[in-house]
């Protein structure tokens, strides 16, 4: 018989990456998510979003249920992307080839299956070099790769191959909350060990970076979250507070980036156009200046939440 739905395991190991929060948050590119990785962006989102009068999302301030979260999330991965898969993969393909690509897709979009390399060579019957591919690709965003996009990638590859649902019976992936614990692991959860480093490189002191989800390091991660205008402040390491961190780490890089350019383009305009440098300076001072400031005011507000001691609930 023809494999055509994801299944229960499948749905899990999705789930389990994309996470679950209730309150619209931006993702580390900016986009505006809810729920399980549910955005405008996505044709299957928009329609049963608006099934429910949800036509925007906003975050920090749109919000779901649990009950129409589930729901919108199955008739996203069977009756969106997991067709998708079935019209552009061999007909003997497996449970664990559906379900590994439907994530895939669930994350990249359908073209992943349908266009790009990785559904060329599983079509050619490359099975081997498929799983290879998929593992060591599509992991970056805007030219960045992410580490949680890395992780998904390899597990998603290990679950084409050899049938292997990682994470399904244990916090494995990243879109699983963590909570404090009061025993440290004997192994360090690199997920933890992630926003670890990252809350240590904005400010916000989690003790050592061991992957040990600590006293030290919840009360890190809660002071972060009371000072964003986007955040619940729960103490609790989950998809929104790690996109969130990633977007500010995102937003350091641009900000080296558009000042080098500034630089570069000052030259070149004062020379293009001969007027003095300092004229044409100022011009692309303000420029980049006003790009930045609109592209990344949620964390100019948080900024200014800190300084002020502002604690900002959603």
């Amino acid at each position: 018989m023809e494999i055509t739905t994801v299944s229960e395991p499948g749905a899990a190991f999705v789930r389990g990456h994309e996470g679950a929060p209730t309150v619209a948050y931006l993702d580390p590119t900016g986009t505006p998510t809810l729920f399980a990785g549910f955005t405008m962006n996505s044709p299957y989102c928009r329609l049963e979003l608006a099934k429910i009068g949800i036509t925007r999302i906003v975050p920090g301030k749109t919000t779901i249920s649990v009950e129409d979260g589930d729901r919108i999330f199955r008739a996203v991965l069977n009756q969106g992307y997991a067709k998708e898969v079935v019209a552009n993969s061999p007909a003997d393909r497996t449970q664990y080839q559906l379900d590994a690509a439907t994530s895939a897709a669930y994350n990249l979009g359908g073209r992943v299956v349908s266009k790009w390399r990785f559904g060329k060579l599983w079509r050619a019957g490359k099975l081997k070099a498929a799983a290879d591919y998929l593992a060591t690709h599509y992991n970056t965003s805007k030219g960045k790769r992410l580490p949680g996009l890395v992780r998904r990638r390899r597990e998603e590859a290990l679950l084409f191959e050899q049938g292997i649902y990682t994470g399904v019976d244990a916090a494995a992936p990243e879109g699983v909350p963590r909570k404090a614990t009061g025993t440290e692991p004997e192994t360090g959860d690199p997920v933890v060990r992630d926003v670890q480093t990252m809350l240590t490189k904005r400010g916000f002191d989690p003790g050592a970076i061991d992957g040990w989800f600590g006293d030290k390091t919840k009360a890190a991660v809660l002071a972060y979250q009371m000072a964003h205008p986007h955040l619940k402040n729960d103490g609790i390491i989950g998809p929104a507070t790690i996109a969130q961190l990633r977007r500010d780490m995102k937003a350091v890089k641009d900000a080296a980036q558009k000042s080098g350019a500034s630089a570069a383009a000052t030259g070149a305009l004062a020379w293009a156009s001969g007027l003095p440098v300092g004229w044409i300076a100022g011009g692309v001072a303000v420029a980049a200046a006003l790009w930045f400031a609109w592209r990344y005011r949620d964390l100019i507000a948080r900024r200014i939440n800190t300084l002020t001691g502002h604690e900002v609930w959603v």
